[in-house]
């Protein structure tokens, strides 16, 4: 019985984060069923209509982001006034995003979609929720319209790969993934790249083992269960846009970034506009982690940055 019952509390000391995050997450789409039902609400969910629930929406995840991780912002004024992609590092469990987003929205009243795997979209229950936030699919047609639209558009080009297989080394795992750096083309807009600071020590993944990454190498799916949720200091970092360059091609901005990212990986140095497309891209966020993050990651360091006045 004592066995057992030390089994059920370390079970429960590793996934009770987590698992009151996906709590709060179906609330708050309960919340919007209610709101919907109560007012009629009929429009679009990215239409104003919708605008003082999600006032509300993103102002209890600010504060739960405030509370729990001591959450900071940097870097919003490298936001375009207009349409842009923002690309960034994925967690093991993007609460960090959430973050961003609910403070963005909150602070300059922008919505910014975000692609999400295929999956995310298979999830019962959560359909209103992914509307309202502007939860999209990574096709090509969706990108381009909300562009044009005038919509930041974020993208984290590692997916869940990178949040199932990446750790403290905070590896980027974009492989041959070359969309994002297409569409931004075509759209001629800019790439603002976002990295946040200890996001890994937060939350983690069980180390890699074969048969993980075969099975979701197989089935798209992420079987491995993140853990942690310990109040480490959050600090989401958004670099300066690097900007549309119309004398390349998305294969030449491939080839540069898996012939010289290597090279630069923990080298941070200026986002300047002379940087080839697709590589500034990769080369931009991995220098907002080497510039921000200690490698290999700690969790007590990141817990202690919650009382470390000197980098606000």
């Amino acid at each position: 019985v004592i066995i057992a019952s030390l089994t059920i509390s370390a079970i429960l000391v590793f996934f009770i984060v987590p698992l009151t995050i996906v709590f709060f997450i179906y609330l708050t789409n309960i919340l919007l069923l209610v709101y919907q039902r109560n007012n009629e609400v009929k429009a679009d969910p990215l239409s104003d209509a919708w605008h003082s629930v999600r006032k509300t929406i993103a102002s209890f995840w600010d504060i739960y982001a405030r509370i729990w991780h001591g959450y900071e912002l940097h870097g919003v004024d490298n936001l375009p006034e207009g349409p842009g992609i923002l690309v960034y590092y994925h967690g093991a469990i993007p609460i960090d995003y959430l973050y961003f987003l609910s403070r963005l929205f909150l602070w300059k009243k922008r919505l910014c979609l975000s692609v999400a795997d295929h999956f995310v979209f298979r999830l019962p229950g959560l359909k209103l929720l992914l509307g309202v936030t502007g939860v999209i699919p990574g096709t090509r047609e969706e990108c381009l319209a909300a562009l044009k639209n005038g919509y930041l558009v974020s993208i984290s080009p590692g997916g869940v790969r990178e949040a199932l297989f990446s750790d403290e080394s905070y590896q980027l795992m974009w492989g041959n993934r070359k969309g994002f750096a297409q569409v931004a083309l075509e759209a001629k807009v800019p790439i603002i790249p976002m990295y946040t600071q200890n996001v890994r020590e937060g939350y983690r993944m069980f180390k890699e083992r074969r048969f993980f990454r075969q099975l979701y190498e197989s089935t798209r799916l992420p079987f491995t269960p993140p853990y942690g949720g310990l109040p480490v200091k959050f600090r989401t970092y958004i670099g300066k846009p690097i900007p549309y360059d119309p004398n390349i091609t998305t294969e030449e901005l491939v080839e540069k970034v898996s012939s010289l990212f290597l090279q630069y990986r923990t080298t941070y140095f200026p986002l300047y506009g002379k940087f080839l497309f697709s590589f500034q891209t990769k080369t931009a966020v991995q220098a907002l982690i080497s510039k921000h993050q200690t490698i290999p990651g700690n969790i007590w360091k990141a817990l202690l940055e919650r009382f470390d006045k000197r980098r606000k």
